[in-house]
Parts: structure tokens; sequence; C-alpha cells
């Protein structure tokens, strides 16, 4: 393994996510390269859509620029897909994101299918897609986090589907988390991922989503959101039982600090974007700690069965002709279209 492209991933997350930086921290040595070289691909992949490093800067530009602006994001998603084909591929890679998740693809054979998934649901925010039911907010949730719940589950050995899913529920839990707090930064720059429908229920016209005068109407849609988080971080805990040790402690840690910055959003009310709601260091080392108990508490413990009525994701393309490409890039590989309907702070 490359020290470089380790220091590189190391970089990326303690600069783009504190809250995950931290959690990491408690892996296994190798799980936690793999996991750290596996978010930097993911950041990278993420920032390069947007314009941004590290998640800062530039999203969106001037009105009469859309055009352009989408062409420009046509052109560097239609990018990440050719080398993320030829990464998997085995070719050389020069760009350290790219390198670093070759090297961890390969070595514990993440399926092509999830890296594409992910990064169809960049090619969601470079169409502008409409979020009008929860269902669609699901759906985008999965592409830009969900999938990556499955990616880092590949990393810690997961290999079963039952718990593959509560990896999934996870990533689902983790983005309507980073919705919820999200709103008013994200429709600055003109995105909005809160369901239309609940919107026009709540009488906050679609276009004055982040204007102040609607703050009390959006505290119970960000309370909202978070409450249905709450399923999903219930199954992910049932999946937290059949993990290694150190990497159920991990992911415990994660989800008590993601989970937190719901309940922060959700007790602010119509001040919960006043200024970005995050977790401090105390009270990370409170949930670390608690984390530490939850884990060893459950560990061995045999699952309940995961509810029915949550939301369900894609399961493996098992079509050989197809199995190594991209939903929206079947068939045409590199002109990318519309993110599938089925991808961390």
């Amino acid at each position: 393994m490359s020290e470089a492209l380790l220091a590189h991933a190391t970089q990326t997350i303690a600069v783009g996510s504190k809250s995950f930086a931290a959690a990491a921290k408690l892996f296994a040595p190798d799980t936690r390269r793999s996991a750290l070289m596996l978010y930097a691909w993911c950041r990278h992949c993420d920032d390069v859509v947007d314009g941004q490093e590290l998640g800062f800067g530039a999203v969106a530009g001037k009105p009469e620029d859309a055009a352009q602006d989408r062409a420009e994001g046509e052109a560097r998603l239609a990018t990440l897909y050719a080398e993320t084909r030829r990464a998997y591929a085995g070719e050389t890679m020069t760009d350290p994101a790219f390198a670093a998740f070759q090297e961890v693809a390969l070595k514990h054979r993440i399926p092509e299918q999830y890296a594409f998934e992910h990064l169809d649901g960049f090619a969601m925010d470079v169409h502008e897609r409409k979020y009008d039911t929860l269902e669609d907010t699901l759906s985008y949730c999965y592409h830009v986090a969900g999938v990556v719940g499955l990616m880092m589950a590949v990393i810690m050995g997961v290999k079963d589907e039952a718990t593959l899913d509560r990896a999934c529920d996870l990533g689902l839990a983790f983005q309507l988390t980073n919705i919820a707090r999200d709103i008013v930064d994200d429709a600055a720059v003109g995105r909005c991922y809160v369901p239309s429908d609940w919107l026009r229920d709540a009488g906050i016209p679609l276009d004055r989503v982040g204007d102040p005068a609607y703050r009390a109407r959006l505290a119970p849609l960000g309370a909202r959101l978070v409450d249905e988080a709450e399923p999903y971080y219930a199954s992910a805990l049932e999946g937290v039982k059949v993990l290694p040790g150190r990497s159920a402690w991990s992911i415990a840690t994660a989800r008590g600090v993601y989970r937190d910055i719901g309940v922060k959003v959700k007790t602010l009310g119509p001040r919960a974007w006043d200024k970005r709601v995050s977790t401090s260091k105390a009270d990370k080392l409170r949930l670390l700690g608690g984390a530490a108990v939850t884990a060893l508490r459950l560990r061995g413990q045999t699952p309940a069965a995961r509810p029915a009525h949550l939301w369900s994701r894609p399961r493996p393309d098992l079509n050989p002709s197809t199995a190594h490409l991209p939903e929206t890039s079947r068939p045409d590989a590199d002109r990318p279209r519309h993110g599938s309907a089925a991808t961390a702070a």
C-alpha cells in the first residue's frame, strides 16, 4: 500500500468530514486504511462534480450561466465514469483519489455496481433531479450515502445481504440527517432534497425554501426528516451485532454522532439553520464512550428481522452483460444520462 495515498486520504477526511474522521480512528488498522481511501474517492468525486475542494467553494453559478454549468458538470461526470471503469480494469491511475480507490476496490472486490450507483447520485445533482415524494428523496439518499455504506461494509468483510441491508440503512439515516441539517445551505445553491409534496402541504414556495420568512414552517419539515431517519438508525444498530469488535465500535460511534446532529436540528426548531449544526469534541468523546458500551452489549446477539416497511435497496445486477455498467451509462457508456431511480458530511 502506498503511504502517499494513505496520507492523501487521511488529509482528505480530516478536512472533509470531522464526524467520520473521529469514528474511523476506531477501526482496526487495515480496515481504517481502506475506509479512509474509499472516503477520499467519494469526497473527490463529489468535489469534482460540484467544482469544489473538500466540500468548499462554489456549486451553482449565475442563472444565465446555467446551461454552461450543466455542460461542464456533464463533462466532469463523464470523466468520473470513465476513470472508475479504468480503475476497475486495472489500468494505471495517476490521480491519487482514483489510485486509492483502485487499490481498495480490487483488494476487497467491491462490486462495480456499487461504485457506479454512487456516481449515479452525482448525476442526479448534475441533472437537477426533483424530489416530489419521500420515496424520491430516499432514492437519492441511497445513491449518495446508502451505497457508500454498502462499500464500507464490504471493506469490513460483510458478505451476507441481510447485513448489507443494515449498512445501507445507516447510509440512508446519515443522508436524511444531512438533508435536514443543510436545507437552507442547499437552497442557497439551488438544490432541495425535501420532498416537494411536503413543502406544498406546508405552504412553502419551492423557490423560497431558504427564505427566513418561512423558517417557522420549515422547522417541522426538518424535524420530520429527522424522524424519518430514526427507523433506519434503529435498523443499522441491528447490523452492529455481527460486525468485528473494532468495526462495531466505529460504526456505533458514527451512528451516534450523526444521530446527535439530527436531535440537535429537531431541538433547535426554526433556529436550526442559523449556523451549521455539529457535534463538539466533548460530545464526540461522550458518544464514543457510549458506543463502546453499546457495541460490547450487542456483540454476538442475533439481529432482529428488518422491518418490512423500510425502503429497500436495489438488488445486485446479475446480468453479466450490464453488471459492470452504471444505470446512467446503459447502453451508451460514455454519455451520462439521468440518474437511476432506484449517493458523508
